[in-house]
C-alpha cells in the first residue's frame, strides 16, 4: 500500500489552464496533459499529478481541473468539485486497483442534483490504516463509514470520483435488473475468532483437533 502518493493508470487528458495559474487567469483555455499519479491526504479531496507537453509537472490538482482529451472545453459542463467527488480521502494510505470485471464498463452515478450521470469505469481508489502502532484517527476501517472512490470518465467529458453507494454498472450479460437496490449500510464487523466457543487442542500435532469450549 502506498503512503501519500500513488501511481495510477495514465490518463491522456486536458487540463483547464486556470488551475495552472491559481484560478486567476486563462479561464476557458486548456492544454494537453497526462495524469499519472495522485496524492491522498486525509480530509482533502483526491489530488492528481500531471505532466504537460513542455515537460513540466504540476502536482496536487483536484479532479475538476481535468477534462478528457477529445472534448472541446466549451462543450464540457463545469461542475463544482463536490459535485464530481462526493467524499474526501479517508487516510494517507491509498490503494489503487482496476477491477477486471468492470474495467472499461459503462455505468452511472447519482449526483447531488439527484440526476444520473453516465460514464465509463477507469479505476478505484480505496483506503486503509497501515498498522496498529500508528494512531488511527480516520474512518477507513469503520464498517459503516468506509467508502472507496471509483474514477469515472463521464460522457460529458468530465471525470468523477464516486463511492459504491452512488454507482450502478452495466454488464449486459449479467446486470439484467433495472433497479436501484434498497440495501442497508453495513454495520457488522466480521471475524471468525471472536465467538469464544472453541479452542485448539493442546498438542504438538501438525493436524491438531478443534475442541468446543465447555460451558462455565
Amino acid at each position: 500500500m502506498a503512503y501519500l502518493n500513488a501511481n495510477i493508470p495514465v490518463l491522456y487528458s486536458q487540463i483547464r489552464r486556470e488551475y495552472l495559474y491559481d484560478l486567476k487567469e486563462h479561464h476557458g483555455e486548456v492544454e494537453d496533459c497526462i495524469i499519472f499519479g495522485l496524492t491522498s491526504i486525509s480530509g482533502s479531496a483526491i489530488l492528481f499529478h500531471a505532466i504537460m507537453e513542455n515537460g513540466a509537472v504540476f502536482y496536487r490538482l483536484p479532479i475538476s481541473a481535468f477534462i478528457q482529451r477529445d472534448f472541446k472545453p466549451d462543450k464540457v459542463p463545469k461542475y463544482r468539485l463536490d459535485e464530481l467527488e462526493l467524499w474526501n480521502c479517508f487516510s494517507y494510505y491509498p490503494a489503487i486497483i482496476c477491477w477486471d470485471l468492470i474495467k472499461g464498463s459503462n455505468g452511472k452515478y447519482r449526483g447531488k442534483d439527484k440526476k444520473w450521470h453516465k460514464g465509463k469505469y477507469l479505476f478505484t481508489v480505496d483506503w486503509a490504516h497501515p498498522e496498529s502502532n500508528i494512531v488511527d484517527t480516520d474512518h477507513s476501517e469503520i464498517s459503516h463509514e468506509h467508502k472507496c472512490a471509483h474514477i469515472i470518465a463521464l460522457d460529458d467529458g468530465n471525470y468523477a470520483a464516486q463511492p459504491n453507494n452512488r454507482c450502478i454498472w452495466d454488464l449486459p450479460s449479467f446486470t439484467v435488473k433495472d433497479e436501484v437496490p434498497d440495501w442497508k449500510v453495513q454495520t457488522s464487523d466480521w471475524s471468525v475468532e471472536d465467538t469464544g466457543k472453541w479452542k485448539t487442542e493442546d498438542t504438538n500435532k501438525f493436524f491438531y483437533d478443534i475442541e468446543e469450549k465447555k460451558n462455565d
